[in-house]
C-alpha cells in the first residue's frame, strides 16, 4: 500500500501562477477549438433540461471543470510531502477557469468585429447568438468570465470534497445528463413496457427533462450510487474468487441471465432501438474478427474492411437476380457458406504477401490491400462482374423456409446479428483458450522468441487472418441482405479504422471488452454512416473518435474492460520500476522477499 504523507493545507494565496496561466490557456484554446468546430451549435439541438440547458452548452462547460480539477492537482511522489486540499485548490481551480474564459472573450469580440468565415465556416451569427444567448455582447462576456470561473472552482472543489460526497455530486450530474441523452431510446422502450404515462413524466413534450424531473433524477442517481457504492466491486471480487464448480455454477447463471435478457427486451422494443442493436451487433462481429488479429495475434491490419466488402459482394452475386454477370439466385445459407470459403481465401491471399513484415511496414500494406480491394469493386474493368460505382441492388433478405427478415424488420435483423454474434463469441472464447489461441498470444508477445520456442509463426498468422476474415464475412453477408443492396462506397478504409478504434477502447484481446466498446461507440456516436443514440453529432464523431483513441492511449491503454494477461503486459515495466525504486531485489522470486516488500509500505 502506497503511504502519502499529507502536508498542512498551504496557504490561499500561495499560488503558482505558472501552473496556472499554463493549464488557463491551454483551457482557453480548447474552448476556441471546440467552438469553432462547430460542436456546441450542432448538439444545441439536443436538450438537457428544457429549455435552459442544452447539450451544445454541456459541451462547452465541462472543459473549465476539467481544467480546474487538473491545474489544482497535486502529484504524489512517494515518500514525498503533499499538501492538504483546501481553498488554495479551489482559488487555483478559480483562476484556471478565469483565464480559460478569455478564449471565448476573444472569440466573442472577433466575431463582433470581423467576418472570416471564408476559412471558418462556423465563425458568423448563429455562433455569436449561442455564446451570448442572444442577450448582447457584454452580457455575454461577463456571463462567461462569471460561468467558467464558477466551473473551474467546482472542478477543483472535487479534491476538497470526501470520496463519498463526490460520488454523489459525479452520479447525479452524470446519471441526469445520461438520462436526457437516452430520451429516444427510453421513449421507444416505454412503448412496449406500458410505460408511456412515466416518459411524460420525465420528458417534456419538445424534448429534455423538465426541471422538476431533472432535479428527481439527480437524486434518484445519488442515491442509487450512495447504496451501490462498493456492492459491485465487492460482488466481482467475490466471483473472481470463486474456483471450481462453485466458479462455473455462477458463470452459467451470468450467462443465463444475460442471455435472458438480450433475447427479451426486443421483443419488447420498438423499431428505433432494435435498428440501433442490429448496427452495434454488425460492428461487434467485425471487431470480434479484428480483435483475433489484433488483439490476439498482435497483426495491425489497417486493411480489414477487405474482408467485409468481401463477404458483402459474394452473397450479393450469389442471391441477387440482378447480379451483372452470375445470377445464380441461391439462398442465403449456401450463399453465406460460399462468402466464407471466400473470404478465407482472401485472408490466405493477403495474408501469404504480408506474413513476415512486422510494425509499420505490415500496417501500411494492409492499409493498401485495403483500398485496392475497394478500387478494384469501383473500377470499370470489374464493372461487368461487379456494378461498378452502380454496385449490386435488388439483394433478397434472409430465406429461413418459414419466414424473411430483411431491413423491414429491425427484430428480425436483430435476433439473426445476435444468433451470429453468440457464433463469432464462442468461436473466439474457444480459441483464445486454445493451443492456438496461446501460439497467437506468445507471438504478439515476442515473435522471435515464440519461434525459439517451436512455433509455427507462419501458420499461426495465416489462421489469424483466416479466422477474423470468415467473422467479417459474417458481417458483410448479413449488412447486404439487411439493406438490399452493395456498393464500393460502403467498404471505405475509415470502416477499419473505426473497428480498430472499438477493440483498442473496448480492450485488445478481450471479448467483453470488444462487446462493451461496440455498445460505447457504435452504440451512442453510430458508425461511418449509421447513426448512434446522439445522431447530432453527425461528422463531429470523427473528432470524438480521434480524441477518445489519444486518451485512452495515454490514460488507459489496456482498454475498458481488459483481459488479464494484456492488463499485466502493460503494466509490467511500471511494475518492476516500482519493485526497484523501493529497493526490493525480486530477481530470485522468493517469498520471504516478497513478503517484506508488501510489508515495508510504499515510503522512501
Amino acid at each position: 500500500m502506497t503511504e502519502i504523507k499529507m502536508a498542512p493545507a498551504a496557504k490561499v494565496l500561495d499560488q503558482d501562477w505558472r501552473n496556472i496561466f499554463r493549464w488557463g490557456a491551454i483551457c482557453a484554446i480548447t474552448l476556441v477549438f471546440i467552438s469553432l468546430v462547430g460542436m456546441p451549435a450542432k448538439l444545441d439541438l439536443r436538450l438537457i433540461i428544457n429549455p435552459t440547458l442544452s447539450l451544445g452548452y454541456v459541451s462547452l462547460f465541462w472543459i473549465p471543470v476539467m481544467f480546474g480539477f487538473v491545474a489544482s492537482t497535486h502529484i504524489a511522489l512517494e515518500g514525498m510531502e503533499v499538501s492538504r486540499p483546501g481553498m488554495r485548490d479551489v482559488l487555483t481551480g478559480l483562476f484556471t477557469g478565469l483565464t480559460g474564459s478569455f478564449g471565448l472573450v476573444l472569440l466573442i469580440l472577433g466575431m463582433n468585429n470581423f467576418d472570416i468565415t471564408d476559412p471558418l465556416v462556423n465563425w458568423g451569427p448563429p455562433l455569436l447568438d449561442l455564446l451570448t444567448t442572444g442577450r448582447g455582447i457584454g452580457t455575454g462576456i461577463l456571463g462567461w468570465m462569471a460561468a467558467s470561473a464558477f466551473l473551474g472552482m467546482a472542478g477543483a472543489s472535487l479534491h476538497v470534497l470526501t470520496p463519498l460526497l463526490r460520488r454523489i455530486v459525479s452520479s447525479a450530474i452524470l446519471g441526469m445528463i445520461s438520462i436526457a441523452i437516452l430520451e429516444d431510446a427510453i421513449d421507444d422502450l416505454s412503448e412496449g413496457f406500458r410505460l408511456e404515462w412515466l416518459v411524460d413524466l420525465i420528458y417534456a413534450k419538445r424534448g429534455g427533462l423538465t426541471n422538476k424531473s431533472a432535479i428527481i433524477v439527480a437524486i434518484v442517481m445519488a442515491a442509487v450510487s450512495v447504496l451501490a457504492q462498493g456492492k459491485v466491486k465487492k460482488a466481482k471480487a467475490n466471483f473472481f474468487a470463486l474456483e471450481g464448480p462453485a466458479r462455473k455454477k455462477w458463470s452459467v447463471v451470468l450467462f443465463a441471465g444475460t442471455a435472458a435478457v438480450v433475447i427479451i427486451l426486443p421483443m419488447f422494443a420498438g423499431g428505433y432501438v432494435n435498428s440501433l442493436l442490429a448496427n452495434v451487433g454488425i460492428f461487434l462481429l467485425l471487431a470480434l474478427g479484428l480483435n483475433i488479429v489484433v488483439g490476439l495475434a498482435g497483426i495491425l491490419d489497417l486493411g480489414y474492411v477487405a474482408f467485409f466488402a468481401v463477404g458483402g459482394y459474394s452473397t450479393a452475386v450469389l442471391t441477387s437476380p440482378q447480379s451483372p454477370w452470375f445470377a445464380p439466385e441461391i439462398g442465403f445459407v449456401p450463399a453465406l457458406l460460399v462468402s466464407v470459403v471466400l473470404a478465407g481465401i482472401a485472408g490466405l491471399a493477403i495474408g501469404a504477401p504480408v506474413i513476415r513484415m512486422r510494425g509499420d511496414y505490415l500496417a501500411i500494406v494492409t492499409l493498401g490491400f485495403g483500398e485496392i480491394i475497394r478500387l478494384l469493386f469501383m473500377s470499370d474493368f470489374l464493372k461487368p462482374y461487379f456494378g461498378g460505382a452502380q454496385g449490386i441492388v435488388n439483394v433478397p433478405g434472409v430465406e429461413l423456409g418459414f419466414l424473411t427478415i430483411s431491413g423491414t424488420d429491425p427484430k428480425g435483423v436483430f435476433y439473426l446479428v445476435l444468433a451470429f454474434s453468440a457464433l463469432a463469441i464462442y468461436i473466439s472464447w474457444r480459441l483464445q483458450a486454445s493451443r492456438l489461441g496461446r501460439s497467437w498470444m506468445a507471438i504478439r508477445e515476442d515473435e522471435q522468441v515464440a519461434e525459439a520456442m517451436g512455433i509455427n509463426t507462419v501458420n499461426s498468422k495465416l489462421m489469424a487472418f483466416v479466422v477474423g476474415a470468415v467473422l467479417a464475412s459474417f458481417a458483410g453477408s448479413i449488412m447486404v441482405a439487411r439493406v438490399g443492396s452493395v456498393f464500393p462506397n460502403s467498404f471505405m478504409i475509415l470502416v477499419s479504422i473505426i473497428i480498430l478504434v472499438v477493440v483498442i477502447v473496448g480492450g485488445m484481446g478481450s471479448i467483453p471488452g470488444v462487446i462493451v466498446g461496440s455498445f460505447v461507440l457504435i452504440g451512442v456516436l453510430g458508425g461511418p454512416r449509421q447513426p448512434g443514440l446522439l445522431q447530432e453529432f453527425g461528422q463531429l464523431k470523427l473528432l470524438i473518435y480521434g480524441a477518445l483513441l489519444v486518451f485512452m492511449m495515454l490514460k488507459r491503454p489496456e482498454g475498458l474492460v481488459p483481459s488479464a494477461r494484456r492488463s499485466q503486459e502493460l503494466h509490467q515495466d511500471e511494475f518492476l520500476q516500482d519493485a526497484w525504486f523501493k529497493g526490493d531485489d525480486e530477481a530470485d522470486g522468493s517469498d520471504e522477499q516478497t513478503a517484506s516488500a508488501e510489508g515495508e509500505g510504499a515510503s522512501v
